[in-house]
Order: C-alpha cells, then structure tokens, then sequence
C-alpha cells in the first residue's frame, strides 16, 4: 500500500518534472539534459510534500530531519536523471524515451531511499 502512494504521490511529481522538461526543451529550446535536471527539481518539491503529508504520514518523522534528508535523495535522483538523460541522448535516443528510461531508475532508487532513511 506504501508503494501505491509514492506511486501515486510520484506521478503527480513526475508530471510536474514533464511539463518543465517539455516546456524548457520545446519552448525555450534548452538541452535535455539540463530542462531533464531542472524538471527533476520541481518534481522534487511536489514529491516532498506529497510524501511527508501522504505516502509517509505515519511515519514519526518529522520535517526538521525528513526535509535535508529527502533533499539529499532528491539531489541525489537529480544527478543521476540528468546524467541518464544525457548518456541516452549520447547513444541517440530521443529525450523523452531517456527520460522515460531514467524515470524508472529514479522511482526505485528514490523509493527505497526515502522509505528506509528520509521519512524513517
């Protein structure tokens, strides 16, 4: 049941992540690997509080020790999205399929991370 909530807490984030990489890609014609990081940081947020209120509102963490723990998981999947997206595009994949492919490494990373250390 946990999972379906950062699930479903993650698809909200992820959309948020989508729409700024589409938006910084499509209309102001930045490289994917970057629109790809600066997406990932506004998910981030939405995700954040998502999960603090949501997916791990049982938990006893509290916002003083999940916040720069959740921010280190967070910078952490940043890094590597935007290193995914830019090897993808490297070995010629279009963005959004890399970004697909680096969403789903993220999720797990992310999930395990902040389930077992952040929101602990």
């Amino acid at each position: 049941m946990q999972f379906m909530r950062y699930a479903l807490t993650g698809g909200l984030a992820t959309a948020t992540h989508y729409l700024v990489l589409f938006a910084l890609v499509e209309g102001l014609h930045a490289v994917a690997p970057t629109a790809a990081m600066a997406g990932s940081l506004c998910g981030a947020q939405v995700a954040y509080a998502g999960n603090l209120r949501f997916t791990f509102a049982r938990a006893q963490s509290r916002h003083r020790r999940a916040a720069p723990r959740f921010a280190t998981v967070a910078l952490l999947g940043v890094a590597l999205n935007g290193a995914l997206v830019w090897l993808g595009s490297a070995l010629g994949l279009h963005y959004l399929l890399a970004q697909g492919l680096a969403t789903l490494a993220v999720l797990v990373l992310g999930f395990r991370l902040n389930r077992t250390w952040s929101f602990s």
